[in-house]
This record gives structure tokens, sequence and C-alpha cells, in this order.
């Protein structure tokens, strides 16, 4: 077992812990990079829905792992980038630039809304979320001339140099670079004294604002880089679907990428990751699944969400810190072998905010 002791501050702020999590993690973007020669298209595109989900996954992370925000509307945003990325390629805009246009005004739109649900806590900042996620389904259908109401429009095919940008194999790399550059940025801003604010809020905002932290600034600025983030992965999630309409961006969306940060383990950007490996590749589970049932339950169109649910009330119950948090345990347990204790592992009760005032 490895012990680490920290002596100055520069170590507590490193991207990685030691020479061994560069070498794995070296080994593991040099495997990521070759893929495309070792796999087929299929599995590409598997693969880059995966990088589009985590990049999601990492702008919700920052809003509900890291500050304790709870959002059931983040389909919202996410039709708001790939839709303003795909007018804007419409109207010519040039790749490069209409992606980032896309993310500022997600982001801009984020910071609008996280400013009037200050005052929201808890199940009535989800509810109030739920309701921004309805009116932007209702604009996108109603706002005809631009979005093309019910009937959507086709997603344009950006091309350099005579080479469409979203083949499997260039769209593979680029989903790839931009997942690396969210983790960057993640990584960056949670051990920034922005980072540091968003954690104290999530724990205690009584705490938080004690010791400085201006709680409306802050929560605003949270909801604004989580949008952000999330409007960028819709830039990309435009080309993977190639068809853009409004019912792709639906209550169920928001419900799947509420779903892929907690069970990939809130409060850790590995979780984001974890969960979006497992959300991605739960539709292929489920229709697998769904040839081993009986005929009148498999043809319910009501299973994926219904089993959605219950995979959610399963790791709140039992696995609260998600498949990131299972796989400490495990590293920790064999680390410790043969000297591990049997309550090592116990559960411990996590106490609400409400719970702590009492």
């Amino acid at each position: 077992m490895r012990f680490f002791f920290k002596t100055d501050y520069n170590q507590d702020i490193n991207l990685f812990r030691d020479g061994v999590d560069r070498f794995w993690y070296g080994l593991l973007i040099a495997v990521l990079l070759a893929a495309p020669f070792l796999l087929e298209d299929f599995w590409l595109g598997e693969i880059s829905y995966v990088f589009i989900l985590a990049i999601v996954g990492i702008g919700l992370m920052v809003l509900t792992g890291y500050t304790g925000q709870v959002s059931l509307g983040h389909a919202a945003f996410l039709g708001i980038g790939a839709y303003t990325h795909s007018v804007l390629l419409n109207l010519g805009v040039p790749f490069w630039i209409s992606i980032p246009a896309a993310t500022l005004l997600s982001a801009l739109i984020g910071a609008l809304i996280g400013r009037p649900a200050l005052r929201l806590t808890g199940v009535y900042l989800a509810i109030a979320t739920l309701a921004f996620a309805f009116i932007i389904e209702q604009i996108l259908i109603r706002w005809e001339h631009v979005t093309g109401g019910f009937k959507g429009f086709p997603v344009p095919r950006p091309e350099v140099l005579g080479h469409s940008m979203v083949e499997d194999v260039p769209f593979y790399y680029i989903t790839f670079g931009a997942l690396v550059l969210a983790v960057l940025v993640a990584l960056n801003l949670l051990r920034s004294p922005t980072g540091r604010a968003f954690v104290a809020i999530r724990d205690s905002e009584i705490a938080a604002q004690s010791m400085g932290v201006n709680l409306a600034a802050y929560k605003t600025l949270a909801f604004s880089i989580s949008a952000g983030f999330t409007g960028f992965g819709g830039t990309l999630f435009a080309h993977k679907i190639g068809y853009l309409a409004p019912d792709a961006f639906n209550i169920l969306l928001s419900i799947q990428l509420l779903l892929m940060v907690v069970v990939g383990g809130l409060g850790s950007l590995h979780g984001a990751i974890f969960g979006a490996i497992f959300v991605g590749s739960l539709p292929q589970l489920i229709a697998i699944l769904r040839d081993y049932l009986p005929e009148g339950i498999a043809r319910q169109p009501g299973l994926e969400p219904g089993i959605f649910g219950l995979i959610l009330v399963f790791f709140i119950l039992f696995e609260p810190l998600g498949i990131y948090g299972r796989w400490l345990k495990v590293k920790l347990y064999f680390s410790l072998f043969p000297l591990y204790k049997k309550a090592t592992f116990k559960r411990q009760k996590t106490y609400t905010k409400s719970e702590r005032n009492r």
C-alpha cells in the first residue's frame, strides 16, 4: 500500500499524484488514440457517443456533484447548444466559430436561469429546472422559421479540404480532443479558489457564507459554467444524431444525464466518465435484455425509462458513492489485503442539510 504525504501547496494542486498515475493515464490516452486502427466504425461511433456524454456529465457534475445544486433541465442546455451550432452552420458560420458561440450562449442562458433559482434548493430547484426544460422544448417547437418546429432539420456536415469532419474516424478524434479539453478545464477550475468555493457551498451554505463566499455569485457562476459545458457537448451531440427535432431533448434525456452522474459517483470527474460509459452502453444492454423477457413486457414502450428509474433508486439506496466509489473501495481492499477489517467498508449515515440544522 502506498502512502502519500503532501508537504507543500503545489503537491495539493498537481494534476497527477505521482509518476505511476502519469504512466497509467498516458497509457490510456495512447490506447484511445490507437483505437481507430483496431476497432470497426460501429464501435468508434459508440465510443464517440460516450465521449460526448462524458463532456455533458462533467458539466452536470460541476453543478450537482461539486456545488450541490440539483438540475433536471440539462437536456435544455444540450438542445440550446445543438440548435445554436446547427443554425449558425446553416448561416455559413465556420465550424470553429459556431462551437464557441453556441457554448457561450448556453453559458449566458445558464447564468440567467441560475439567478432566479438562487433561493431554491433540493426538490424545488429540481422542479424549477424541469419547468425551464419544458419552456425550451416549447420554444423549439413553436419557433418554426428557425428550428423547423416538430419536423426539425438535418444538421450540416462541415468539411475541411473536401473531407467531412463528422465521418467516423475524424469525428472520433474531434470528440476525444473535446473531452480531453473539457477534463483539463474542469480540473483546473476545481483546483482554483472558485472550485473550492463550489465545494464549500455544497457542504454547508451557512459555513461558506460565514467564510466570505458570495453565494449568489458562485451559484450563478456554477449554473453558467455547467450550462457552458453542456452546450459544448450539445454541439457535438448534434452531429452524432444527424437530425435535430425537439423530442430529442425531452425529460427522458434529462433523467439519463442525472442518472449518469449519480451512478458514476457524485463529486468526482472520474464518476462523470464512469457514468457516461454506463449510460452509453445501457441502451445496448436493454436491447439484449428484451430478447430474454416475456413478449408482453419486452414490447412495453416505458421499459427503458422504468429501468433507468430502478437503477437510479438502487444506486441511491445501496451504492450512494457510485461506480467510482466502489472502484476506490476495491482498490483499498487489495491494498490492505490481508490486513483489512470486516467493517472497513461499513456504510455511515450521510446527513442532509436539513438534518444538520435540527
